[in-house]
């Protein structure tokens, strides 16, 4: 088996930082975590993640503005981005920009199955 693929999990609420995280890995993903908008818009000039959850309410720079940030980079234009909020408006007017818009509460049965849905062809 080669490298696992890269999953950023974009999310300041702890526990729910913990379900993420151990779903992704379930799924076969390394997993990286940023606790704020701020410290995910640097980390993403660094990394090609394969798979991004990302919650909308994020502290310093909000998830609608690093969304924005994904879809204009070139590196990042094969990463898949599923949006995690309990703003179901909000979620809406970024749909067509997302793979996924999962609303609040997510369980961990759900993000791990979508999650190993997107695993990325390691074959290559």
């Amino acid at each position: 088996m080669g490298k696992k693929p890269l999953g950023y999990v974009v999310e300041d609420y702890e526990d729910t930082i913990t379900i993420f995280q151990w779903a992704l890995e379930r799924a076969g993903y390394e997993v990286e975590v940023a606790k704020d908008g701020a410290t995910a818009q640097k980390r993403l000039t660094e990394i090609v993640p394969d798979l991004i959850v990302l919650d909308l309410h994020m502290p310093n720079v909000t998830g609608d503005v690093l969304l924005q940030q994904i879809r204009s980079d070139e590196r990042l234009k094969h990463t898949r981005v599923f949006l995690a909020t309990a703003d179901a408006n909000m979620a809406a007017q970024l749909r067509d920009q997302a793979e996924l818009v999962l609303l609040k509460p997510i369980s961990l049965s759900q993000l791990q199955n979508l999650a190993e849905l997107f695993l990325p062809n390691i074959e290559e």
